[in-house]
């Protein structure tokens, strides 16, 4: 990142942590940063006038600084993955990408963690409009795999993340199963489960 001023500096930390983290985008209301950063409403102006010249935020239109406005930081500067706005409303893919991350954290054979990498593979799952019911069957078939290995001491611990699933997905893309399999698949990992957890007591 290009040298910034203090009071500039300290503004684009605060958009980081109050965004909106599946746009990088935040309104801009002179008079809250102005309290937040304990500046005045001039230097607001100035700060975010800085950050548009180093290539870090747009901004849109504002008549004055007395008016709201809205910043987004460019994506090499946003610390976290923007949902994309294609395939109609961003919301679809918001939605998407918690799904998934239910999907894992219902496994108990999978770490707890949702992490940027998991939450930047979901996005692009998003985009290369890999259906959830393919990602939920790919998460039953290697955690089934996982599990059957688990009991019988031919791996140790969890899995990692989203990652370890992809080629499952693949797979699955693939399939023509029914859903009475998919069914008995899911039985089939609950009761994986069960014995696992018993082994761990």
């Amino acid at each position: 990142m290009s040298l910034l001023s203090d009071g500039a500096f300290k503004l684009y930390v605060h958009v980081c942590l109050t965004a909106d983290r599946s746009t990088g985008q935040l309104k801009v209301d002179h008079g809250d940063l102005a309290t937040a950063l304990k500046k005045s409403r001039r230097s607001i102006v100035s700060y975010l006038q800085e950050l548009r010249e180093r290539g870090i935020c747009t901004t849109g239109e504002a008549s004055n600084q007395y008016t709201d406005g809205k910043i987004e930081l460019h994506d090499n500067f946003w610390p976290y993955v923007k949902v994309p706005r294609t395939e109609g409303n961003s919301r679809d893919a918001t939605t998407y990408v918690e799904r998934i991350r239910q999907l894992l954290a219902a496994r108990k054979c999978v770490i707890g963690t949702f992490n940027l990498a998991d939450e930047k593979l979901a996005v692009e799952l998003f985009r290369e409009h890999v259906e959830l019911q393919h990602v939920e069957h790919a998460i039953l078939l290697a955690c089934a795999r996982r599990y059957v290995s688990l009991l019988n001491g031919a791996v140790v611990g969890p899995i990692a993340g989203l990652r370890y699933f992809s080629s499952a997905i693949q797979e699955v893309r693939g399939l023509q199963t029914s859903e009475d399999y998919w069914r008995h698949l899911a039985s089939r990992v609950a009761r994986f489960e069960q014995q696992w957890e018993g082994k761990q007591r």
